[in-house]
């Protein structure tokens, strides 16, 4: 099943740019800037990286963030994160940027622009991984940010942009609060996929869903608990991008027997299968797979569709699609265990 996974193309739907960074990258970052109080030694920085709840995670995270100082640091992330996606056959990917903490930390607008899209292209150049972006507010930054986030993302727009996001605490973060920037992304053409979810109850998803009018949800663990909200989103085919490990390392899961990814795929729901900050969660998509495989039980098949999943939730065009879904269908459809050669 590991050499099956490993062989299957993907679709990554939920990585953050700055969570993606991988030990090597962010001890490189730290050491050049020891003043930011991220450790510069490797066990030091993994125990930094045991999250004890969900806000020590966000703290770490704006931690790590500082490090990220200017254009080439972005560039080095991209290309960076684009290389681990190759090499868990990842073809294409949506990589959440959060602009306005980058632009608070002294990048300049014009340089950030210019650095994502030397970076994508240099993926595809250098890894043959198609990027895409979707820009996220930082919730708790509050209502201000999340306007110069929806204005920097229709302003610079850089090559790839696809959609506009919302992210961070949702604990006294209202999903409505932000109505107005989402609006103003939908009408400059961009897809709406908000977190929600994650650590608060359904009510947080269908606001997301009634006030940012959400296309897909990010984590959406919670919709478990509602069954209208499950029938909705099945009924309606709203995509939710899950993300085990993610939700085991910050506590909002308690243990993987609890995890609601099950019950989500057996009410009818898009899942799609994602790391969400990989590098802070020591993972990769081809473990998220055989995670899902190990503990509830999906077969080959069932990891195949998992991937389709993905694919079809993607907001690429539809001739990457269907290249997409076609190296899917084979790569199942023509797989031959090493063992048996």
């Amino acid at each position: 099943m590991r050499d099956f996974i490993h062989r299957l193309p993907k679709a990554e739907l939920h990585v953050h740019l700055v969570g993606s960074a991988s030990l090597d990258t962010v001890l490189e970052l730290a050491r050049r800037h020891p003043a930011k109080l991220v450790p510069t030694a490797r066990e030091e920085l993994r125990a930094f990286y045991e999250f004890t709840d969900f806000a020590h995670f966000i703290d770490v995270y704006v931690k790590v963030n500082q490090l990220v100082v200017n254009g080439g640091d972005v560039t080095e992330l991209v290309v960076g994160l684009a290389r681990d996606l190759a090499a868990n056959q990842v073809r294409y990917a949506e990589v959440t940027v959060t602009p306005v903490p980058h632009v608070m930390m002294g990048i300049e607008p014009d340089e950030l622009a210019e650095a994502l899209t030397e970076g994508r292209l240099r993926a595809l150049r250098e890894h043959g991984v198609v990027l895409a972006w979707v820009f996220d507010i930082a919730g708790s930054l509050g209502y201000e940010a999340g306007v110069a986030t929806a204005e920097w993302a229709l302003r610079h727009r850089p090559a790839g942009t696809v959609g506009f996001g919302l992210g961070g605490m949702e604990a006294g973060v209202p999903r409505e609060r932000y109505r107005v920037p989402f609006d103003m992304a939908r009408d400059g053409g961009l897809h709406l996929v908000p977190h929600a979810g994650e650590t608060t109850g359904p009510e947080t998803i269908w606001s997301a869903l009634t006030h940012l009018r959400a296309e897909r949800i990010g984590h959406g663990t919670s919709a478990v608990r509602d069954p209208n909200l499950l029938t909705h989103l099945a009924s309606e085919g709203i995509p939710v991008e899950v993300c085990p490990t993610s939700n085991l390392r910050t506590r909002a899961v308690s243990a993987l027997a609890e995890h609601p990814f099950p019950r989500l795929l057996d009410a009818g729901v898009p899942v799609t299968l994602a790391t969400d900050d990989p590098g802070m969660f020591h993972t990769d998509l081809n473990r998220e797979y055989l995670l899902v495989h190990e503990h509830f039980g999906l077969s080959r098949g069932d990891l195949a569709d998992l991937a389709r999943a993905g694919a079809r939730a993607a907001f690429c065009d539809d001739d990457l699609k269907a290249t997409l879904l076609a190296e899917i269908d084979d790569a199942e459809r023509n797989y031959t265990s090493p063992a048996s050669l």
